[in-house]
């Protein structure tokens, strides 16, 4: 058995739970401390029986809390080299506490975790892969376009939260200032609710049956738009929602209990 929670989702700060009998991780700590405990404890999690923290990339809106939660639960942070030395020289994580380099597959806890190369404008961002025996888990954010390097990493992965970040009718129409547009929607910027919907045809061809829509705009997107685009698509292709996906959209914070598989 193997289940995930998105903790905290959006450009205020991103955190997803992932987890099964062999061990617990969070994959980023974009919020407090503080937030944090309390939506772990909120779903039945003891953050003290955590086993490490997986870094996707150096944004604050996914390692603002990183510093005080690793410190505080003495826990280790894994993330591109790159990105490792980001928050060293940011001070992002405290003296003492364990971070290592992650480039290749590795094991901890019994667990298999496979990064694979997103595309962002930061100095690196990876997304990771958790196989837990039979079952396996995905988080694939940040990034304009899915790498091929993503592709066959997440090919039959069982779920996965993915970006669907943006409309792109609603960006272009709307308040941000147009060198900010142009990252968005750049090739190292987010995914769009399009880019999202035809990516998720392939992973549902592949096996996948669990999609959460994830790292949505608050000012660019609406969770019903994004949500009937994938559904779309995914009814296009012949897919049916409940027989061969169950799809899900992810609040900026989770009131809900994980996801098991």
């Amino acid at each position: 058995m193997a289940k995930a929670c998105q903790l905290f989702s959006g450009s205020k700060g991103n955190s997803i739970y992932v987890a099964s009998s062999c061990g617990k991780f969070l994959v980023d700590a974009g919020v407090s401390a503080k937030r944090l405990d309390e939506k772990l404890l909120s779903i039945g999690v003891d953050p003290d029986e955590l086993d490490g923290i997986f870094i996707t990339h150096e944004h604050t809106d996914h390692i603002g809390g990183l510093r005080v939660f690793s410190a505080k639960h003495n826990l280790p942070v894994f993330a591109h080299r790159d990105v490792v030395s980001k928050i060293k020289d940011g001070d992002f994580v405290k003296d003492g506490v364990p971070v290592y380099e992650i480039e290749d597959s590795m094991e901890l806890c019994g667990a298999e975790i496979v990064p694979f190369e997103n595309s962002h404008d930061s100095v690196a961002c990876v997304g990771y892969r958790f196989n837990f025996g039979e079952r396996s888990i995905s988080v694939c954010t940040d990034t304009g376009y899915v790498t091929d390097q993503a592709k066959n990493a997440l090919r039959g992965t069982d779920m996965i939260y993915l970006e669907s970040n943006h409309e792109v009718t609603m960006l272009q129409n709307g308040i941000y200032p147009y060198p900010l547009k142009q990252r968005i929607l750049s090739a190292k910027g987010h995914l769009s609710n399009f880019a999202c919907s035809e990516f998720a045809k392939e992973l549902v061809a592949s096996g996948t049956t669990r999609i959460v829509l994830a790292h949505l705009s608050r000012e660019n997107n609406i969770p019903d738009v994004a949500r009937q685009a994938t559904l779309c698509a995914l009814d296009e292709a012949g897919f049916n929602e409940n027989v061969d996906f169950r799809l899900y959209v992810s609040p900026e914070e989770c009131f809900e209990r994980p996801i098991v598989l």
